[in-house]
């Protein structure tokens, strides 16, 4: 019998499903765990961190853990594949906007601010994983939100349903991996926001994710921002998207997409097309487009 645990972390909900209930204390401990193990090791904003230790060593190789040597090897590569479009290498740019810690600490308003293009990118990082060694590049700092919830909602998954034997899904502020055989699929509502209407789905195998600023903001001066950085400008990326959702056979190659749309503004959907990426885009005034492939082969739409 299907069952669910949720709960908060990360300045978001988190949600773990599974097909038999007997799984689900031990596999959301586990869960629990590793989310844990995560903000110990790639939190921005845990002074003890090893992510902060290899940014304030800023130029210099610093030893880290094999957890975040994939970590950061994971938005490297989402950088390559967008062209830099989802960018690690914004951590100044965040600071600069006022997002200098949890998000659920973040004031509402404070002093005006101006952004700044960023004085390096993810070209500059370097990564020896063989060694175990990072380095930031010099005057930057990494932020490895755009990517880091995917990919552990995609581990997560994988492992839980491979340690108790049941189809598994893991949600973690939008980012929905599953894993395991699941006759009926999973229904998933596709909205902006938790609570909110949407397109209802059944997700059958991979990852479904939604990136959107219309949830993380805040102001400065008076001014609207967000968290989706655009690496060429230091802003919030400022196109004609407020929110994009992507499916794609694991969670994070989805949010690699979803976030990059949002970035790429009036170039996202040339993008998306290209590369065979189906995703729903809601516009400023709440148009939605899609591409070819929405809802792609292994999402069905409920009738209602």
């Amino acid at each position: 019998m299907t069952t669910s645990f949720t709960t908060r972390a990360w300045s978001c909900t988190v949600r773990l499903v599974v097909d038999d209930a007997r799984a689900l204390k031990p596999a959301s401990a586990d869960l629990l765990w590793l989310l844990g193990c995560v903000d110990k090791t790639a939190s921005r904003f845990r002074a003890d961190s090893a992510l902060s230790r290899a940014n304030r060593n800023a130029g210099r190789p610093t030893p880290v853990p094999q957890l975040l040597v994939d970590l950061v090897e994971a938005a490297l590569q989402a950088a390559v594949q967008t062209d830099g479009a989802v960018d690690p290498t914004v951590g100044p740019a965040l600071t600069a906007l006022g997002y200098d810690r949890d998000f659920a600490a973040l004031p509402a308003d404070g002093p005006a601010i101006a952004a700044a293009p960023l004085r390096r990118s993810y070209r500059d990082v370097r990564l020896d994983r063989g060694a175990g060694l990072l380095t930031v590049p010099l005057g930057s700092t990494l932020d490895l939100g755009a990517t880091a919830k995917a990919y552990v909602a995609d581990h997560a998954a994988q492992a839980l349903h491979a340690r108790y034997g049941t189809a598994v899904m893991v949600e973690l502020g939008g980012d929905i991996a599953v894993a395991g055989h699941r006759p009926d699929g999973w229904c998933i509502e596709v909205a902006e926001r938790e609570g909110g209407t949407g397109q209802l789905l059944l997700l059958r195998h991979g990852g479904l994710v939604t990136s959107t600023t219309t949830v993380r903001h805040w102001q400065r001066g008076g001014q609207p921002l967000h968290h989706i950085v655009d690496p060429r400008t230091g802003a919030p990326a400022d196109g004609p998207w407020r929110t994009v959702s992507v499916s794609a056979p694991r969670a994070l190659a989805a949010n690699v997409a979803s976030t990059a749309a949002i970035v790429l503004g009036d170039a996202a959907l040339p993008w998306l097309t290209d590369r065979g990426i189906a995703a729903r885009l809601v516009a400023r005034d709440a148009a939605v487009t899609t591409t070819a492939g929405w809802p792609p082969a292994r999402l069905r739409e409920l009738a209602s």
